[in-house]
């Protein structure tokens, strides 16, 4: 399916930046997308940066992007040579971030600058399973249009997220502008396209074919198709259990890569109903996992949260879910203990990453966008 998983998941060690491709089983496809709007970011601020200098004393120092991801990145991305052309696209058909959030209220602690930042929401470490239960209730009565061989799986989504960036020795922290992401898929995988302001030129590429090393990918969990979703165990124990075995000595420990998996699945694809109910009652089996008054989505949408904090990056991902009706809305990462970025630039209240899911649905034709399109 190639879903989205855009949001940056940190590695237990970081590598040498030429070691192989993200195709490799020990980087999850799910990193891929996050990595590579870092490398394309880099891209544009480096042309910008020669452009510069061109026109400067010999001495002027060149200009480098940190990702505020870099001390977790595990592997160096390759990424396909078109993308490379399109790099003056990144700063094309951006969306005006609007709200970057405040401080709400006394005695909270944001970051400052121009970055996304919040209100950092009460942890109840109680709380989870009962959410967690009443979500896969509410989940459990709504199920989507079944999926034919010839339609294809449609999701449209914001999302925006924050890096360091460092020119000659001054660093400061900035973000990237909320965009929207329109992708596509078959449901064997097959056939797909995206269309991403920043990523992509305005009429998008193709998500067919082999990967950068020629190989046709496989799905699995980190890069699911919808077929092999329909396929997976919707036992919650059997479910979690293959949860962990399948990540296993990725990330930062088996209970934060199965939370972090679970979380892509519900954010970045197209599961059947029963798994999605199993994926939420497995999701309550975690160690860790906490609710959250309060958290808001891309789209500026409030509403209560799952998370689970990250003990290695001092961030928490959280789910975000309708108050009401307890529909999946979307998720965000949120630096909450500790510093983290270069110089410790990344202050708690920082939003490393957020995204909303704003249409998931099935059309009949790829780039055919439903009515409820973003």
């Amino acid at each position: 399916m190639n879903p989205d998983l855009s949001r940056p998941r940190p590695a237990g060690r970081e590598e040498h930046p030429l070691l192989p491709p993200f195709a490799e089983r020990d980087l999850p496809a799910g990193r891929h997308q996050f990595h590579k709007e870092r490398l394309m970011a880099q891209i544009h601020e480096d042309l910008r940066a020669a452009d510069t200098a061109a026109r400067a004393p010999a001495q002027a120092a060149p200009a480098r992007v940190t990702g505020s991801r870099n001390p977790f990145l595990r592997r160096a991305v390759f990424v396909p040579a078109a993308a490379f052309a399109l790099a003056g696209a990144l700063a094309v058909g951006f969306l005006s971030y609007v709200d970057r959030g405040a401080a709400d209220g006394p005695g909270s602690t944001v970051a400052t600058g121009p970055a996304l930042t919040t209100r950092i929401g009460t942890a109840d470490p109680k709380g989870a399973p009962q959410l967690l239960d009443r979500i896969s209730l509410a989940s459990a009565s709504v199920s989507g249009p079944a999926v034919r061989a010839d339609q294809f799986i449609y999701i449209g989504s914001k999302a925006a997220n924050t890096y360091v960036k460092t020119v000659g020795n001054k660093s400061t922290l900035v973000s990237l502008p909320l965009h929207v992401r329109h992708q596509w898929n078959s449901p064997d995988g097959t056939k797909g396209w995206l269309i991403e302001p920043g990523n992509t030129g305005p009429e998008g590429v193709t998500l067919a074919g082999p990967d950068e090393k020629g190989n046709t990918p496989t799905p699995y969990l980190n890069a699911p198709t919808y077929n092999y979703l329909a396929a997976l165990p919707t036992d919650p124990d059997v479910l979690l259990r293959r949860i962990y075995e399948e990540t296993k000595g990725m990330g930062n420990g088996p209970d934060q890569e199965a939370f972090t998996t679970i979380g892509d699945l519900l954010r970045s694809s197209y599961p059947p109903a029963e798994l999605t109910t199993a994926l939420y009652k497995a999701a309550a089996k975690i160690p860790g996992v906490v609710t959250v008054d309060e958290a808001v989505d891309a789209a500026g949408r409030s509403g209560v949260a799952v998370a689970r904090l990250d003990e290695h990056s001092g961030q928490r991902v959280e789910w975000i879910f309708d108050r009401q009706t307890l529909t999946f809305l979307g998720e965000r990462s949120v630096q909450v203990q500790g510093e983290s970025g270069e110089q410790g630039l990344i202050k708690p209240g920082t939003v490393v990453y957020t995204s909303a899911v704003m249409t998931r649905t099935v059309v009949d034709g790829i780039k055919e966008l439903p009515p409820t399109a973003p």
